[in-house]
């Protein structure tokens, strides 16, 4: 190695954390082949960072991207909604506000409803309410009547405790929490203004799925879905890290179980007919708004509004 070389390798020479990534990741024989290059080590490297254990940066860095194009009515439904860092989720800072996922969703899952509902003194009913970040954000927003939610014991008993931490007590006190076994007697007596399901219709048997749109077609004025438009088998998003009998048992629940590619946005739509046909809870049922759902490229969401039964 000549002198000239040499300067010019001490002047413009790689650092020694590049001299070890090009020793381990972009060797001669791992950049001989450009197939595959792009989702391995060497790109990894070069412009990605490893989404198998980068998970999370990923995810706050979507959630930061989300939370930046919020517009100013839902920054302010988002800041109504008190205490969403209960439970310490993956949060970003976006316009002074600590932003997660959760409640980004929640929010347009809200805006979306309000433009077609009028939702102070509202009556709701919720069939699957996860921890209760839907209900938490109504009734932090809206002057609402009352709020129930359907769903099973250990699910019920989080949200319950969730939702008694998060919300002032004449907030709290709107809330009725009923199991399964109170359905026939009690929410089938009643009646409601909306019933909303956010991404639990697809994870129920179809019997099951149909006995709710029963309910809600005799019940309710309004129903706000949100689920996916149909199944996917694509082992590089997860691994399948839960096994295969899991799998089985997700591609067989639901309504909408067609195998997709979840991440062509055209195949995505073609199956949106058929989202809001099996979703329309019965014939005098007229679905009124219609649009992909943030932040899942998979999930659509649908507001259908019920003709009055006349007698």
């Amino acid at each position: 190695m000549t002198e000239q070389v040499q300067q010019a390798h001490r002047r413009y020479g790689p650092s020694e954390q590049w001299r070890h990534i090009n020793e381990a990741h972009i060797t001669e024989e791992a950049v001989a082949d450009l197939a595959g290059f792009k989702s391995n080590g060497v790109n990894f490297k070069l412009a990605l960072w490893n989404p198998a254990p980068n998970g999370v940066r990923y995810l706050k860095a979507l959630t930061f991207l989300l939370g930046m194009q919020l517009d100013p009515t839902n920054r302010e439904r988002l800041r109504r909604t008190r205490n969403r860092e209960v439970g310490d989720p993956y949060s970003v800072r976006c316009h002074g506000e600590p932003v997660c996922l959760d409640y980004l969703q929640a929010v347009h899952e809200v805006d979306f409803i309000a433009t077609q509902v009028t939702l102070d003194g509202a009556r709701i009913l919720e069939i699957g309410a996860g921890y209760g970040r839907t209900c938490h954000t109504m009734l932090s927003n809206y002057d609402l009547a009352g709020y129930t939610i359907v769903d099973l014991p250990n699910t019920l008993a989080l949200a319950q405790r969730y939702l008694h931490t998060v919300l002032e007590p004449e907030q709290f006190a709107k809330i009725r929490f009923l199991g399964i076994d109170d359905i026939d007697d009690t929410v089938r007596a009643d009646r409601f203004d909306l019933c909303v399901n956010v991404d639990s219709f697809a994870e129920m048997s179809p019997g099951t799925v149909r006995d709710y749109l029963a309910l809600v077609d005799a019940t309710c004025a309004h129903f706000y879905v949100n689920n996916p438009v149909g199944k996917y088998l694509d082992k590089t998003l997860d691994g399948h890290s839960q096994g295969t009998a899991v799998v089985e048992l997700a591609l067989t629940s639901g309504l909408l179980r067609d195998v997709i590619d979840i991440h062509d946005s055209e195949a995505v739509r073609e199956k949106v007919p058929a989202f809001e046909s099996a979703y329309r809870p019965g014939e005098r049922w007229e679905c009124v708004a219609s649009d992909r759902a943030i932040a899942w490229s998979y999930y659509w969401q649908a507001l259908y509004r019920a003709e009055p039964v006349t007698r």
